[in-house]
């Protein structure tokens, strides 16, 4: 699953989206309120409108698996955080 915004794009490995362990912690680790439990499943979703608000703390990077998400810079062409 990926989300891209203005400035920041944001994935989350396919393998880990249902985790409903992972969703709490990324929602629970981000100032800003980009990750949040889905509804339905528990799953990761993350928020369309907060993605830009990102403020590269590394926060949800250090909170789950190696690989699981991604922060990308697309204004430095899609550099990996």
């Amino acid at each position: 699953m990926r989300t891209d915004a203005l400035f920041i794009g944001i994935e989350v490995a396919d393998d880990h989206a249902s985790d409903a362990e992972l969703a709490a912690k990324l929602e629970e680790v981000c100032p800003v309120d980009i990750y949040a439990a889905a509804e339905n499943d528990g799953g990761v979703t993350i928020v369309d409108d907060n993605v830009d608000e990102c403020v590269l703390g590394r926060l949800c990077l250090d909170a789950s698996p190696p690989g699981a998400v991604r922060v990308l810079k697309l204004y430095e062409d899609g550099a990996e955080l």
